[in-house]
């Protein structure tokens, strides 16, 4: 049997080489094993593999497709850029280093300040001064040294006070440090779920999600979701023992729980005995609200989304009875974070840099959802008034692949919404436009092309 990826790189170079453009329609699989002298499951394996890269995306009763890739030559991208990126979100605000860098500073000074107030902890728990505690003692030399899943007992206590929502404040004892929020993620699923194991999600989830489950051999189970989130009666239809949920500022809907649903929700997973791993990575920019149900909640946070991508420290917050679990899958992962991006962020915590970074952030988004909903009015928009992202369900005459095609032709990148479906070719019609890379007066412009584009008919695009 010929093997497949050879077959899958040639077709990728095609895509490369322009031979096959975005928006193309790949033959089906019966007629492309004939034309290559093929097994037709060996071509249901090229056909996964392109999928697997990014390279298509297959719709069920309509084909596999050729996924859109940026233009060659931009249209609207920032200066010195190739597009304007509306796929990644990147929170950063214009002066955030200048913002960032007296922190920086004290931690690789002589670690003198630290002792003064809002200083970075030392790991000894001296409890001088004031903030989180004492200074650093050795400064950059301390936090250069390895750190535990634990960190220190003054980071324990920063985190925990960033973390409270809700009237829900977690204690300092069950705060877990990790080096990123996917890593929390990863810590949290392999504690609660074995190898071959199921774990239910949302329909569309946290793309990463995806790749964490393949890497820890779990099988997701996609929960049906309505306009309030995931329908009880799925987690009960499932026969899961956990679930991974998004109830506030969910990506890619930008939705939060309303109450009744929220507490249906909670109902549901204690009389069905489930543990639930809620991802509250942007739950700082929307309503005020606790875990869904605290007592079997492992919830996961990170610093990447309040202060910056480049600044990655992840938590995790086990119920009692799951911390050590969660502590030792978290190590034996090799996800425990670093001891210098630990010292780094108790300082800001401490001085109150990340509040100040977090409430420019949160008007910034509610300008930009204003602006979403100004120059896109008209079109069917779901979004967290408060959330960097928002869910377009496109209108009818468009196939959201080929949608994101006719933008990127244009210079702009969306994301369609089979990037985030569990289940293979059964996404919505829809997209999701990331807010915060942008700059304003580009968000803009690019808003009124794609309302300009949504308004049109896919007819009249060009033919590749």
């Amino acid at each position: 049997m010929r093997d497949y990826r050879v077959i899958a790189d040639r077709i990728a170079a095609d895509i490369a080489a322009g031979r096959l453009k975005p928006g193309d329609r790949l033959p089906p699989q019966r007629r492309f094993a004939r034309r290559h002298g093929i097994a037709g499951s060996t071509a249901a394996r090229v056909y996964g593999e392109l999928v697997r890269r990014g390279l298509a995306v297959g719709e069920v009763g309509r084909g596999t497709f050729v996924r859109a890739a940026p233009p060659a030559e931009p249209a609207l991208g920032e200066p010195g850029s190739a597009r304007v990126d509306l796929e990644l979100n990147f929170c950063v605000l214009p002066d955030q280093a200048e913002l960032l860098a007296p922190g920086l500073r004290r931690l690789v000074g002589d670690g003198q300040s630290g002792g003064q107030g809002g200083g970075f902890g030392s790991g000894q728990g001296s409890g001088q001064g004031g903030g989180l505690g004492g200074g650093l003692g050795g400064g950059l030399g301390d936090a250069l040294t390895p750190i535990g899943v634990r960190g220190t007992a003054e980071a324990r206590a920063g985190a925990a006070a960033l973390l409270t929502r809700g009237g829900w404040a977690p204690e300092p004892r069950r705060v877990l440090f990790t080096g990123n929020g996917r890593q929390a993620i990863a810590a949290a699923v392999s504690a609660l779920v074995p190898v071959g194991g199921r774990l239910g999600v949302e329909a569309v989830t946290y793309p990463a999600v995806k790749a964490i489950a393949t890497r820890l051999g779990v099988t997701l189970v996609p929960l049906a979701v309505d306009d309030a989130g995931v329908v009880p009666g799925a987690i009960r239809a499932a026969g899961v023992r956990a679930v991974y949920l998004q109830p506030i500022l969910h990506n890619p809907l930008g939705t939060t729980m309303p109450d009744r649903r929220r507490a249906e929700l909670a109902d549901t997973v204690r009389e069905l005995d489930v543990q639930v791993v809620e991802d509250a990575i942007y739950a700082f920019l929307g309503p005020d609200l606790p875990p869904l149900a605290p007592e079997r909640t492992t919830v996961v946070d990170s610093l990447s989304k309040r202060l910056a991508p480049g600044l990655t420290l992840g938590f995790a917050v086990p119920p009692e009875h799951l911390v050590e679990r969660v502590a030792a899958a978290a190590r034996s992962g090799g996800w425990a974070a670093g001891h210098f991006a630990v010292a780094a962020a108790s300082g800001w915590l401490a001085d109150g840099t990340v509040e100040s970074v977090v409430d420019r952030k949160r008007v910034l988004a509610a300008e930009r959802q204003r602006l979403v909903r100004e120059r896109l009015a008209g079109f069917d928009l779901r979004a967290d008034p408060g959330a960097y992202h928002c869910w377009w369900r496109l209108p009818e005459r468009w196939r959201a692949e080929a949608f994101v095609a006719a933008a990127a032709r244009r210079g702009i990148a969306v994301t369609p919404a089979a990037a985030f479906a569990v289940a293979p070719g059964h996404a919505p019609n829809a997209v999701r436009l990331a807010l915060a890379s942008a700059s304003t007066p580009v968000l803009t412009a690019a808003l009124d092309v794609l309302a300009a584009l949504a308004g049109g008919n896919p007819e009249d695009e060009p033919v590749d």
